[in-house]
């Protein structure tokens, strides 16, 4: 699905049956329940090669390759999105914790939790469920 600009932060009208048949199971959970995958269990998070990351639920880029880093957490993660439009942050209070979600700002799609314990430049550690990414690799890469 190509990255329209024009959508971004306007929410898409899908129902939850329509997700449920969009998604597989696991993206389901994550993206939909707010579900966080095991540490090291997406292949995302060894994915090496030079791409883009879109939301696994409508397509929206979110992170360019060249913000991605390994945090040794277990999880994909990226100190910058493509544009800070792309994302929304929420408060998470759920565990007994106080954190910052992130979620697509185009189908408000669960991706994961943002910290401030990443590298320059931001000093942002964009911790994303690989279930709710999908991988484009530059052309050349595939």
């Amino acid at each position: 699905m190509a990255n329209d600009t024009s959508n971004r932060g306007q929410q898409l009208p899908v129902t939850d049956e329509q997700w449920r048949q969009r998604l597989t199971p696991e993206q389901y959970r994550v993206l939909r329940c707010h579900g966080t995958e095991r540490a090291g269990t997406s292949p995302l998070n060894y994915e090496k090669r030079p791409g883009r990351y879109r939301c696994a639920g409508c397509g929206q880029v979110l992170f360019e390759s060249s913000t991605k880093f390994d945090s040794g957490t277990g999880w994909p993660s990226f100190f910058a999105p493509v544009d800070n439009d792309v994302v929304g942050r929420t408060e998470d209070r759920s565990y007994g914790m106080i954190r910052t979600e992130v979620h697509c700002s185009r189908c408000g799609g669960h991706l994961g939790h943002v910290f401030d314990d990443g590298p320059a430049p931001t000093g942002l550690r964009y911790c994303m469920n690989g279930a709710a990414l999908e991988f484009e690799p530059a052309a050349g890469e595939d």
